[in-house]
């Protein structure tokens, strides 16, 4: 909600994530726009991973315009509620932040995730030197994820950076419209919202097995009426 807003306050306490790749979904509420933003490749990352991202990060990344202590939030909405300057007040609570661990990584994101394919992504991570831990552990990250939520995900993030919000919420609405008459949303949730087995079955279970005919059709515009503003 508040990533659209704006002013974006991020705390200590504060963990931002798309995590739909995990229930066979895809990032929506304007995720498309808000990831497509992000410095380099690191929103695709976020996106396709659904890496867990904390206030250093937000702030970094643009998620957050400013960071605060937890414990200041109460002074500063009894603040505001008496009328105080927003921008002041938000300023002057502000706190300096190290080092993004995103930020950290960001070389290593955009060396991988500026592939112009996920397949490309895929295989440069699982010949990244033997030594390079988080390229495996991405690797295998990728691997635990619906393979359709991934291919939908990078086209989606793909295609936004050249589309305005608007064009983002209708975009997203034609993939949300198509990704419920498939099975992977609905063992997604299943897996790990209702039997927290952990392990969907995904169809198909790899992403070399996807047709690419099925993932491009989620991005066709809608029969006429049935997105008023498309």
């Amino acid at each position: 909600i508040s990533v659209h807003g704006s002013h974006q306050v991020a705390t200590e306490r504060t963990v931002f994530a798309m995590p739909e790749t995990g229930i066979g979904f895809f990032p929506d509420v304007g995720g498309s726009y808000i990831l497509s933003r992000m410095p380099g490749h690191s929103g695709l990352y976020a996106g396709l991973t659904a890496a867990r991202l904390g206030q250093a990060d937000c702030l970094w990344a643009g998620l957050a315009t400013h960071a605060v202590e937890a414990g200041a939030i109460g002074g500063i909405l009894e603040r505001l509620l008496a009328g105080g300057d927003l921008e002041g007040t938000l300023a002057e609570a502000s706190v300096a932040l190290d080092l993004s661990p995103l930020q950290e990584l960001q070389s290593d994101i955009d060396h991988f995730f500026a592939k112009p394919s996920l397949d490309e992504i895929l295989a440069a991570l699982a010949h990244a030197d033997a030594g390079m831990k988080w390229a495996r552990e991405t690797l295998e990250t990728l691997r635990a994820r619906a393979p359709s939520s991934l291919a939908i995900t990078f086209d989606e993030i793909s295609r936004a950076r050249d589309l305005s919000f608007e064009e983002c919420m209708a975009m997203e609405y034609r993939i949300v419209s198509r990704i419920l008459q498939h099975a992977d949303f609905y063992e997604g949730v299943r897996s790990v919202l209702v039997d927290k087995d952990g392990a969907p079955r995904w169809q198909p279970g790899r992403v070399e097995d996807l047709d690419p005919a099925v993932i491009s059709a989620h991005f066709e515009p809608l029969p006429e009426g049935e997105l008023a503003f498309d």
